[in-house]
């Protein structure tokens, strides 16, 4: 049963956190800014604003602006929210979000899709768009058992689209959310009309003799680009692919803990040059925090690297994806592949380059997906 939704933080959880953030035992540090983590500054910075000026009620209403829902699949609670058009014929876009994000990443690009008459661009081309909080994270219940990993994930959103009632539906997602996104389209293919990817996984085919063959020599280039920032800018997956309970004791009872951890990857995949507030302001670095600090689920979150890691499910186990997609590559992207290397993977119909933006794309350059999206999808209407 699909029962309305709203977010109501409890008074008393906001007079604790601002204690912590008051009582917060800050390291020493060495090296220049942001090169063992994330800055000693600008965390200072930001737990001061966060426990000063950070309005979490205007925040808060703006995200119970959006309508929002909850519904039983399985034995969870899955939260989402469900921004028709007024355009009856929009085409239903379900889109999934990452780690270290939620949906707070949609806020300003729903409209965007719902309406775009209203951002210049054509009526015809709305969507209704549904946004689901991944299990685990934020207002969606934490899976109860081992094993739930990204086709877990991906069986419950097909599951609400069923509960929604819609026939036809296309996809999108970037980080988890395009490994979610490319097992619904993998699961449900005959509803699943079109795939949407920001972050494509594909290596080099090993079938081939030369791996490079085809791959243009900018693609080499950015690939190199990607390998080396991600030399020291995966340890996280470590940790969390191994031990997230070990983890989750500090960042689940430090607030400034929480923030350094998240804050460090939004700092490093972001187009922002090193300038995090020129492209991600603390109001909604801090949102999108919240919505781990106030549900207590960082530690249900990392666990999906776990789960992800110790379950034998092979996305292309019976070759490439079939279902039309659309890729747009971002150029602060943590991976970048060449074009030849997808083809093998995905049946890709529609490959762009974007001037800027990272790894937070709706959130970063909300104008420039979603007329990506319109562009893509405008051929399954």
């Amino acid at each position: 049963m699909i029962t309305p939704f709203t977010i109501e933080t409890s008074d008393a959880l906001l007079e604790d956190l601002r204690y912590r953030l008051a009582h917060t035992r800050f390291p020493d540090e060495v090296g220049t800014n942001w090169q063992y983590g994330t800055d000693l500054g600008y965390l200072k910075s930001l737990c001061d604003y966060w426990q000063h000026d950070f309005d979490w009620r205007t925040q808060e209403a703006k995200l119970n602006a959006l309508p929002q829902f909850k519904t039983r699949i399985e034995d969870r609670q899955v939260h989402f929210v469900h921004q028709r058009s007024e355009r009856e014929d929009a085409i239903p876009l379900l889109m999934t979000h990452g780690w270290p994000g939620s949906i707070a990443e949609f806020t300003t690009i729903i409209p965007m899709l719902t309406s775009p008459e209203k951002f210049g661009a054509s009526q015809a081309d709305a969507f209704h768009v549904i946004c689901p909080s991944i299990p685990g994270y934020g207002f969606s219940d934490a899976p109860a058992e081992q094993g739930f990993d990204q086709k877990r994930v991906a069986e419950g959103h097909i599951e609400l689209m069923t509960q929604l009632g819609y026939e036809k539906y296309v996809v999108q997602g970037g980080d988890w959310g395009s490994a979610i996104s490319s097992w619904t389209a993998l699961l449900d293919p005959e509803r699943v009309m079109a795939l949407h990817l920001t972050l494509v996984f594909a290596n080099y085919p090993k079938h081939w003799q030369d791996p490079f063959a085809g791959v243009t020599d900018l693609e080499k280039r950015t690939l190199e680009q990607c390998r080396m920032r991600m030399a020291e800018g995966t340890g996280y997956q470590a940790i969390q692919g191994s031990k997230p309970q070990t983890l989750g004791y500090g960042l689940n009872d430090s607030p400034a803990g929480l923030a350094a951890w998240i804050t460090e990857k939004f700092h490093g995949w972001t187009d922002c040059n090193g300038e995090l507030d020129s492209v991600v302001g603390k109001d909604e670095l801090l949102t999108n925090i919240m919505l781990y600090w106030i549900t207590g689920t960082i530690t249900s979150s990392t666990r999906l690297y776990f789960e992800s890691n110790h379950v034998d499910n092979n996305l292309f186990e019976h070759g490439r994806i079939e279902t039309p997609t659309g890729c747009t590559m971002f150029p602060a992207e943590l991976y970048q592949p060449p074009k030849v290397w997808a083809q093998e993977l995905y049946n890709i119909q529609h490959w762009t380059h974007q001037p800027k933006g990272g790894h937070f794309a709706a959130l970063e350059q909300p104008a420039l997906l979603a007329e990506d999206l319109r562009v893509f999808f405008r051929h399954f209407r």
